[in-house]
């Protein structure tokens, strides 16, 4: 009970410090930093628990459940979640934000963390369905923090397809609901994942197909999956620097749990050809709209975005390759959490810079912002999928888990379009980079002190690159179980 304690405790107790302190004062801010490594070690505490060998529950029915699959998003979601807080607006400095906007930035950025945590450790998929319902809310909150007529119109584009995507999550959990109910009668444990899976071989194969459609179609929309991705590039592109880094790195992370989740109760009852197809359709929509998408991108933000929509279909794809694939898939997680919150904070840095989110706008972002432009640099061969970065050694397990799997053509397909992503990214990399920047733009790194975290999450990302650390590795496998493969 502790450990879930310390996990979720902190970003309610800095939301109601943040609502209690008004006018807003900067002690929030460092004391939100603080509370902000609670949850992060209590994350790590459950890592350590799971390599021990244990699965921790806490609360009345097993209400509070963590096994590898909820440490691993746990883990992502402290990581940024103390990056937002240590990073975000309100910490001092001229970071272009009223006071005001601080608050309301500290109450909804800590919702939304703890509203995050909540969905992935909750055993219930009842709760975790609500919880990831109460993310849209926290987040559309944030979109619009500097109040423009493209800001509000992107927050209530989320609010929108999110509540349809949800509601169609929704009607799923409710067949399978339903389905386990005709089986076993009314139980006050029936929506327990943990005894979904255990009933999983008896429930009636066309529900549960029928109800993983509606939330795989229903979740997926969160994730930012093709065709229901439309949310996606507007709401990153105007929301600010901290909750696109949150959005992008963990947000959509935490929709994928839920379909894992669902994915390892179908596996249970009808086998795993029915989600290959459904993973593989829409994880290949997703890169193809994708890649052509970056082909044509004229803004930076956005298309860090779409970029994401690419590294969420290689995950899709990945999830329908088997157990190689599900652990490449895992990995590929973790890197894109570290490598893409730490491009939008990068990307926050240059915006405040430059004044425009166009990549027209940008150039001689090397000259200007040494270290953040070779960290922007860096960290966008990482994204694209270049050695030594962990995003490559991920990928490249991917592939191997492709050919494994005798799917070839597939592979082949795959890396026609990350090829193209891959061109088009370094091409737009290129014009930001280098040139003479504009006239009037101010030379120097400002407050130097943000590169630091972000550094630790370069090195990170390189340290994945060179080796898979036994930690990593034994939770991946744990993962791997978990999904039934």
């Amino acid at each position: 009970m502790t450990t879930f304690a310390i996990l979720l405790g902190p970003p309610l107790l800095a939301a109601m410090l943040a609502t209690a302190m008004k006018p807003y004062r900067r002690i929030v801010g460092w004391v939100n930093a603080l509370l902000s490594l609670g949850s992060l070690g209590a994350a790590v505490a459950l890592w350590r628990h799971i390599l021990a060998g244990e699965v921790l529950t806490s609360g009345p029915l097993e209400f509070l459940r963590a096994d590898a699959l909820s440490t691993l998003l746990a883990f992502c979601v402290s990581v940024v979640g103390a990056l937002a807080a240590w990073l975000g607006p309100g910490m001092g400095g001229d970071d272009g934000y009223t006071a005001r906007e601080a608050r309301r930035f500290r109450i909804f950025a800590n919702l939304f963390t703890f509203t995050m945590l909540f969905a992935v450790t909750s055993n219930n998929v009842g709760f975790m369905w609500i919880a990831i319902e109460a993310t849209t809310i926290t987040s559309a909150m944030l979109i619009p923090l500097h109040v423009t007529k493209a800001s509000v119109e992107a927050s209530w584009k989320y609010i929108l397809i999110g509540s349809i995507g949800i509601a169609l999550a929704f009607g799923g959990t409710v067949l399978g609901y339903f389905d386990f109910v005709s089986l076993a009668g009314r139980h006050e444990t029936a929506l327990n994942w943990t005894v979904l899976m255990a009933s999983a071989p008896r429930l009636h194969g066309p529900v549960i197909q029928l109800a993983f459609v509606f939330i795989l179609i229903g979740y997926g929309t969160k994730a930012g999956l093709a065709p229901m991705h439309t949310w996606l590039p507007d709401a990153h592109s105007e929301a600010p620097a901290p909750l696109s880094a949150m959005m992008s790195g963990v947000l959509l992370a935490v929709a994928l749990y839920a379909v894992i989740r669902w994915e390892a109760v179908v596996n249970a009852a009808v086998g795993t050809g029915f989600t290959d197809g459904l993973f593989i359709t829409l994880g290949v929509l997703s890169i193809v709209i994708a890649a052509f998408s970056l082909v044509v991108q004229r803004n930076y933000k956005r298309m860090l975005a779409y970029s994401s929509i690419e590294h969420t279909g290689l995950i899709c794809v990945g999830l329908a390759l088997g157990p190689l694939g599900t652990f490449a898939s895992m990995l590929h997680l973790l890197n894109h959490t570290l490598a893409k919150s730490m491009m939008f904070f990068l990307a926050g840095r240059v915006l405040h810079r430059y004044r425009t989110t166009e990549i027209a706008g940008v150039s001689g972002l090397l000259t200007t912002m040494p270290w953040t432009g070779g960290l922007f640099a860096a960290g966008m061969l990482a994204v694209i999928g270049l050695p030594p970065f962990g995003l490559f050694m991920s990928e490249f397990a991917l592939f191997r888990a492709g050919f494994a799997a005798g799917r070839p053509w597939l592979m082949g397909l795959v890396l026609a379009l990350l090829t193209v992503a891959f061109v088009s990214m370094i091409g737009h990399l290129n014009r930001m980079l280098y040139g003479a920047p504009a006239a009037g733009t101010a030379v120097g790194e400002g407050s130097a002190w943000p590169l630091v975290p972000l550094g630790a999450c370069m090195a990170a990302l390189v340290v994945l690159g060179l080796t898979l650390p036994a930690p990593v590795q034994a939770l991946l496998d744990g993962i791997v179980e978990i999904v039934g493969r």
